[in-house]
């Protein structure tokens, strides 16, 4: 039988989230897809939510973390921000360190 602890993290700015695994996971699907829309089914998120979620993250970010393209004869399209980019790479080396911590700390208890 083998114990791990389950933990989130998110990253806030005065007090709201910024980023949390939901934001990361539309964030790397818009990168992956190259539209907000098809990122969003790609993860199973309604195109509303997913609409939200990246709106409310370029409002609290520093910086604007994705460029959107508005839609025509060749449809939309949406992209990370080299900004976006950073953000995403330090939210999941911090999430990795800190999966990593708690492991080690599991493993020195006795239980």
């Amino acid at each position: 039988m083998e114990y791990r602890i389950k933990s989130r993290i998110w990253i806030e700015i005065d007090g709201d989230k910024l980023l949390g695994e939901g934001n990361v996971k539309l964030l790397k699907a818009i990168e992956d897809t190259g539209s907000l829309s098809k990122a969003a089914k790609h993860i199973g998120m309604s195109y509303k939510k997913a609409w939200l979620l990246v709106d409310t993250v370029n409002k609290r970010a520093k910086q604007p973390v994705t460029i959107n393209s508005i839609g025509g004869k060749g449809g939309g399209g949406a992209t990370l921000t080299p900004y976006g980019k950073s953000l995403v790479t330090t939210f999941e080396t911090i999430n990795k360190k800190c999966w990593n911590f708690l492991d080690k700390q599991l493993d020195r208890a006795s239980i």
